[in-house]
């Protein structure tokens, strides 16, 4: 019998694929080279159309204990997520996007972080410094240093497109992560599923990382930003690309900025940010009817199950522990000292 066998891995590494099999020799050869071996790594196909499975399963980790998923339906991120969380056997789960390339001290400084976070503080997750790839001469663009809030109910990658010039180079308290690369503790992850699941399905694809990261700040964990520990990350989704992206892409897109917001919008936030928010929303609407009236349909399925988003909003709120404020806080600043005050 392994040594795996006996006893969990420290790091189960859960990879969601969907016709992925040309990114995936990089990112299991960066998992390969990893100079922290103490993981396992758990792979869920959404219904791929090409070898995404046959490379899962035959790529070399570097003896590292592999499991492979195959659904019959591509049920998004987040469906694919919360499948490979019910094979993920560690206390320390990673999120990892197989478009994403881990550098070789990469794991083991997210997980020395988590492994010791600062006393009295309930953590999360710790996220990494997120780089793109390097194009010609000129200096790396960041991809992510955490995620923040903006007052029109926007989630941004912090310092996504600028120059990697250093900045960001300290360890921070920061409300969310990309969950592209993202290290989750599991027993925070447990703490806030609800009816067995961490990702809400309804989601599919797109912003269901920020959705899990309200509800960790609704009950007093946090999310630690760690730029020591670098990955880069090809993005291919970003505003500038939207109408080259596929159009159930902009349809989850639209539908989740909604559901969102109603589940985690309190009435005083709503007052707080009406001006701002109310803005995004009529020109989102205008863009719809203008150039993208494939996402119209968001609005229906929005208005067909507003009876189930209003009771997962209830069920949500019943769950909270910490103040308003909790998240509050966010909507004014981007990062905050990683010891409490």
């Amino acid at each position: 019998m392994t040594q795996h066998a006996m006893t969990p891995p420290a790091v189960s590494v859960a990879i969601v694929t969907h016709d992925s099999a040309t990114d995936l020799p990089a990112c299991f050869a960066a998992l390969a080279a990893q100079d922290f071996h103490d993981f396992e790594v758990v792979v869920v196909d959404c219904a791929s159309a090409d070898d995404s499975v046959e490379a899962a399963r035959t790529l070399e980790l570097g003896g590292a204990v592999r499991k492979v998923v195959a659904l019959s339906d591509n049920r998004g991120f987040a469906g694919g997520m919360n499948e490979a969380l019910r094979h993920a056997a560690a206390p320390h789960v990673l999120a990892l996007n197989p478009d994403a390339r881990l550098r070789p001290d990469c794991l083991r400084r997210l997980h020395g972080r988590a492994a010791s976070p600062p006393a009295g503080l309930r953590l999360a997750a710790v996220t990494p410094r997120l780089v793109r790839p390097a194009e010609g001469v000129e200096p790396r663009r960041l991809d992510a240093c955490g995620m923040v809030l903006v007052r029109a109910w926007r989630h941004l990658d912090r310092g996504s497109g600028e120059l990697d010039r250093g900045q960001y180079g300290e360890p921070e308290r920061v409300f969310g992560a990309t969950g592209a690369v993202v290290l989750y503790a599991r027993r925070a992850l447990d703490d806030v599923a609800l009816g067995g699941e961490v990702f809400d399905a309804a989601f599919h694809t797109f912003r269901e990382d920020a959705e899990l990261c309200f509800r960790f700040q609704e009950r007093g964990w946090e999310v630690l930003y760690e730029p020591g520990a670098v990955a880069e990350h090809r993005r291919t989704v970003v505003p500038r690309r939207r109408r080259l992206l596929p159009a159930a892409y902009n349809y989850h897109s639209l539908k989740n900025r909604y559901l969102l917001r109603a589940y985690h919008q309190t009435a005083g936030n709503f007052w707080r940010t009406l001006a701002p928010a109310l803005a995004r929303d009529l020109l989102a609407l205008v863009y719809v009817l203008a150039r993208e009236r494939t996402s119209l349909a968001a609005y229906g399925w929005l208005w067909r199950h507003r009876r189930e988003i209003r009771d997962r909003r209830r069920r949500i709120r019943a769950r909270r522990t910490a103040p308003a404020s909790a998240v509050e806080r966010w909507f004014s600043r981007q990062a905050l000292p990683l010891e409490r005050e």
